[in-house]
């Protein structure tokens, strides 16, 4: 049994489809990402599942629990953080974490939780001195007081800086010992690439791709990609007629390419350059990312 079951979930508002037919299954123990751009409808989905938002048409199961049916049952099952958290800012952390567990008849340890998201050198710290990394592991912490069997985590390190994303990303890793399902949004490539099992990419409310990342990577961007700049720029064109190329990007002298021969491609970039009496610089071949996979299928960046 899936721990999650979407079956054509729709919810529009006004002529908007912010979720629109998607259809999707959640397996159990998984680290699952939901990835794509701001208004792509990964939050609308989420709150839909923890039944905090209404859906227009479709059904929705977790853990085998039908959420429109028996609301207050599936609130018992799951942790859920927020996109935005306000907390008592005249209470301490630990206060906090009493003051949630209060909610609810089984939970972890105070001191479990706080090890999690390590925050026990904080316990006695008023919130209102958290930094953005510590309100942010604070609120995955409140996520886990009643120790649930499914978390959902909406843009947990979005506004983070590297090293606090880093933290967040351990305490993410950790939860996969503990028997738990995870869902994650987020619109940062590395962090679905680094954290997920699987991933459905979102984008005007509907999914457009599904697996795991090796497998979108390898089904929708199976070329190469070669990042370049040129000194004075020339037309874009000029590249695109580069043998191999199958797709190009130009920006004010920068230049990334997608080619099934990237050898070849390589030295044509060498001998155009010289043609067009141009310096080429920063050349470099990378690895296709999910990133390569949205611009495939959507023509965009997922930031744009």
């Amino acid at each position: 049994m899936p721990a999650i079951s979407i079956r054509d979930l729709k919810k529009h508002y006004g002529d908007v489809k912010a979720v629109d037919g998607i259809t999707l299954e959640v397996e159990e123990r998984e680290i699952f990402g939901i990835l794509g751009p701001n208004g792509a409808g990964k939050t609308t989905t989420l709150e839909m599942v923890e039944t905090l938002r209404e859906p227009d048409s479709g059904e929705i199961e977790v853990l085998g629990i039908d959420t429109r049916a028996e609301p207050r049952a599936i609130k018992e099952l799951i942790g859920v953080q927020l996109q935005t958290t306000v907390f008592f800012d005249n209470l301490k952390v630990r206060e906090t974490i009493d003051l949630f567990s209060s909610f609810y008849p089984r939970t972890l340890d105070l001191d479990e939780l706080l090890d999690i998201a390590a925050l026990a050198d904080k316990a006695g710290a008023m919130v209102s001195d958290l930094s953005g990394g510590q309100h942010k592991r604070l609120s995955i912490a409140l996520a886990l007081v009643n120790d649930p069997r499914v978390v959902f985590l909406d843009e947990p390190t979005t506004g983070l800086d590297p090293q606090a994303r880093r933290r967040i990303w351990e305490i993410v890793e950790g939860l996969r010992g503990q028997d738990k399902t995870v869902v994650i949004t987020t619109h940062y490539i590395e962090e679905a690439e680094y954290l997920c099992d699987r991933v459905a990419v979102m984008d005007h409310g509907k999914i457009i791709a599904l697996g795991t990342p090796y497998q979108l990577i390898d089904e929708h961007v199976s070329d190469s990609i070669i990042t370049f700049r040129l000194d004075p720029p020339v037309e874009e064109e000029i590249v695109r007629r580069l043998h191999g190329v199958v797709g190009v990007q130009a920006d004010d002298g920068d230049y990334r390419v997608t080619t099934a021969v990237p050898q070849e491609t390589l030295i044509g970039i060498v001998a155009m350059a010289h043609e067009q009496g141009v310096r080429a610089d920063d050349i470099n071949m990378k690895r296709a990312t999910l990133e390569d996979v949205f611009l495939k299928i959507t023509g965009r960046r997922i930031r744009e």
